[in-house]
């Protein structure tokens, strides 16, 4: 029984040594076959090879025990990021695509486990040396990556080339990140990479370091009031205010300040805003519109009949305006419609309260508040006509249109738009 239980041990042993030195020659021969796809780029064939015989060779607990296998990984990799960006940068057409997109991200990788696990001298300048090159590399995968809206992958490169740097510097070594200017955009553009691909909580580091140095890039704020607005509304538009105050003229801080005050319902506050965003953007038909719907809310909610009446009358201006920018604007057209629409909607009471006076004083009155109601009615027609044929497919423009021609007792009007409403509910 002894002897069996050895000769069983033995051949464990046997095959876990076995084990080890075929994945320190799958290392072996996935360092040359990315080389040979390096020397010659049309040997496709040889880098999905080299791949897969790296992630063969790391398998092996015993390969990834060993700084020096890290340093092996880091250097392969590094050399393919370097030839896919000189196939880049010599690629005049502009039709190279880059064949190992994270070549550069997992050489990092490889030389921060390998800084871990050294001990030895020798590996550490070697870990120098390819830390320096790889810099470069993360740098340009980053921002190839950011040029083609791969906002993930440069968030990943630019985070990485800045531990790079960090790691350099924790080493006595120079680094390209010692420039603090160089430092710094490297700070903005990881920011921005992070905040374009919603990565919020990646975002949030680089734009409060940048926030608490005083940078003057007005996105900076903008981004920091909109992924704090929710959680704590003060802290927000206390970037907002820095902001502005730092770049006074910048428009998306102010049009993030203008919806702050839209979504709070704070009209009074918004129409100063507003007004200042028209004085940068004249032609900017969607601030016309804004207005106007300011106006028209603050009409809605004033009891004084004549102070309503006036903002009703602003709203309609700033409308018209719209239009006269925009003809075939479908907002102005609607809305200067809805504005004659509901005034006169807001008859119906009366006429329902003079209805029940027979009397022919009672009876004139009532036929003088109809017509005038129906004048409104008449008035706010064409505006929804027009509303039609830029939206046909807009359900409230239907409902009015059925409800006008009620209104005004043409019945087979009314019923078309009645049918069409219908159809529109039925998925049609």
């Amino acid at each position: 029984m002894k002897n069996l239980l050895l000769i069983f041990t033995l051949g464990l042993f046997t095959s876990i040594t076995a084990f080890g030195q075929d994945a320190f020659k799958d290392l072996k021969n996935a360092d040359k076959a990315i080389s040979k796809y390096i020397n010659d780029n049309t040997k496709a064939d040889e880098l999905t090879k080299g791949i897969q015989l790296l992630e063969s060779a790391f398998a092996s607990d015993e390969v990834k025990a060993l700084a020096k296998s890290w340093i092996t990984k880091g250097k392969m990799l590094n050399s393919l990021a370097g030839n896919e960006m000189k196939n880049k940068t010599l690629d005049v057409a502009g039709t190279y695509v880059i064949t190992a997109p994270n070549a550069a991200a997992d050489a990092y990788d490889a030389y921060e486990m390998a800084a871990k696990l050294s001990e030895k001298k020798n590996e550490k300048k070697e870990i120098q040396i390819g830390l320096t090159s790889l810099e470069n590399n993360l740098n340009n995968f980053a921002i190839v990556a950011y040029q083609a809206k791969d906002y993930a992958t440069a968030f990943t490169n630019f985070t990485k080339s800045i531990k790079a740097g960090e790691m350099l510097k924790s080493m006595g070594k120079a680094s390209r990140l010692d420039d603090p200017e160089i430092m710094k955009d490297q700070n903005f553009f990881a920011a921005v990479s992070a905040y374009y691909s919603e990565n919020f909580d990646g975002a949030r580091p680089f734009l409060t370091k940048l926030a608490d140095a005083g940078t003057d890039e007005p996105f900076v704020y903008e981004a920091l009031y909109t992924i704090t607005a929710d959680a704590d509304t003060e802290k927000a538009l206390g970037f907002l205010a820095k902001g502005r105050e730092i770049a006074p003229d910048d428009t998306g801080l102010l049009f993030a300040e203008i919806n702050h005050y839209l979504k709070a319902g704070e009209l009074n506050i918004l129409i100063g805003k507003l007004e200042t965003a028209l004085e940068k953007e004249p032609d900017n038909v969607s601030i016309y519109n804004t207005i106007g719907s300011v106006y028209d809310q603050l009409q809605q909610q004033e009891e004084d009949a004549a102070k309503s009446a006036e903002y009703r009358e602003k709203a309609k201006g700033y409308y018209e305006s719209a239009l006269e920018k925009d003809p075939a604007n479908f907002d102005a057209q609607y809305s200067i419609g809805a504005l004659y629409y509901n005034k006169a909607a807001s008859y119906v009471d009366r006429l329902n309260d003079l209805s029940a006076d027979l009397t022919p004083a009672g009876m004139k009155k009532y036929d003088e508040v109809k017509g005038e109601m129906d004048g409104l009615f008449e008035t706010a027609l064409p505006y929804f006509q027009q509303a039609e044929t830029l939206n046909g497919k807009d359900r409230n423009t239907i409902i009015a249109l059925k409800e006008i021609y009620a209104r005004l007792n043409n019945l087979e009007k009314s019923n078309e738009y009645k049918a069409k409403f219908e159809a529109m509910q039925a998925g049609q």
